[in-house]
């Protein structure tokens, strides 16, 4: 049985989520730096942007389990930002809107890459 580039990606992004996962968490609940500045806010989205990207390879043959991966994390960036309120940081909806772009680019280019990996595998 030929296993196909695609779903070695898959198997790998989706090991390599849940620490990442948890280190967002973390990070988003951890205590906060100082100030405002666009570093955050680059912070945000890379961490969104590389969550987004892991689930959407890991996800890259079910389209439904995907987009509910991509919906759930910008659920989870709005709840941590929420979250942040009640234990002594800035609850910020610019950080919220951060999260929420990272997880359409990261997404967006997953879906991509799936694709050139489903193809690239099939050439070969």
């Amino acid at each position: 049985m030929r296993i196909l580039i695609a779903d070695r990606a898959a198997r790998a992004c989706a090991i390599v989520f849940a620490p990442a996962w948890a280190g967002v968490v973390g990070g988003e609940l951890g205590k906060g730096g100082p100030g405002v500045s666009i570093w955050d806010k680059a912070l945000h989205f890379g961490a969104y942007f590389i969550l987004a990207l892991l689930a959407g390879v890991a996800l890259h043959d079910r389209v439904r389990a995907f987009l509910l991966a991509l919906l759930g994390l910008v659920l989870m960036g709005g709840i941590l930002e929420i979250i942040q309120g009640f234990i002594g940081r800035d609850c910020s909806l610019y950080d919220a809107f951060a999260n929420t772009l990272g997880v359409i680019a990261g997404g967006a280019l997953a879906w991509g890459v799936s694709a050139v990996l489903v193809r690239f595998g099939r050439a070969h």
